[in-house]
């Protein structure tokens, strides 16, 4: 796999983290960096551990689907993509309004960050039928989730209204694009 395709699902993975941490920066009264970045830890790290999670899984089922293995990367990667678009489309729940003025304690910050790590525990599956270094992929998710949320609560108040969603539909059109890049390599090669 090369660098810039895993920069690439490294950003895909962190943009629904992204698209959470403007709702979460929007909610806060005014973030300050120290609270940005201690959020971004702690989901840049669920993010890193989530997809080496997912690869062991894969390793394991490996032997059994090995020559169906791009298939399965192709339709885990576009079925992930699929589900983040329709969920960036859909509009947002008013009952999930948080109150502003609530504290972003860390137990409700991993859990949220848990639930927008689940799709990274999916790729690392479909990575573990690749040649690609987890530790490297792990940590490059990571970083990128990392930045991505520090980066989302501090720009939230500003962007809220203006990127919200959007950015978890572009992170879909990636892992698309990724997974139909994976079958296309491994059938033209094949052919």
């Amino acid at each position: 796999m090369s660098p810039l395709s895993i920069l690439l699902i490294g950003f895909a993975m962190s943009t629904d983290a992204f698209a959470a941490a403007i709702g979460k920066g929007a909610a806060m009264r005014k973030p300050v960096f120290r609270d940005a970045l201690r959020a971004g830890l702690i989901f840049g790290v669920i993010e890193a551990i989530t997809p080496v999670i997912g690869w062991l899984i894969g390793r394991v089922a490996l032997e059994y689907v090995e020559a169906y293995d791009h298939w399965i990367a192709f339709g885990l990667l576009s079925a992930l993509g699929l589900h983040m678009v329709v969920a960036g489309l859909r509009p947002e729940d008013e009952s999930e309004d948080e109150d502003p003025s609530r504290h972003q304690g860390f137990w409700h910050l991993a859990v949220t960050g848990f639930a927008t790590s689940i799709d990274a525990m999916a790729v690392g599956i479909g990575l573990a039928f690749m040649d690609v270094h987890i530790g490297v992929m792990a940590l490059v998710i990571g970083l990128c989730t990392l930045t991505m949320v520090t980066a989302g609560i501090m720009l939230g108040r500003v962007l809220g209204s203006l990127i919200g969603k959007r950015a978890e539909i572009i992170g879909g059109v990636i892992l698309m694009i990724i997974g139909s890049t994976i079958l296309y390599e491994h059938l033209s090669g094949a052919a």
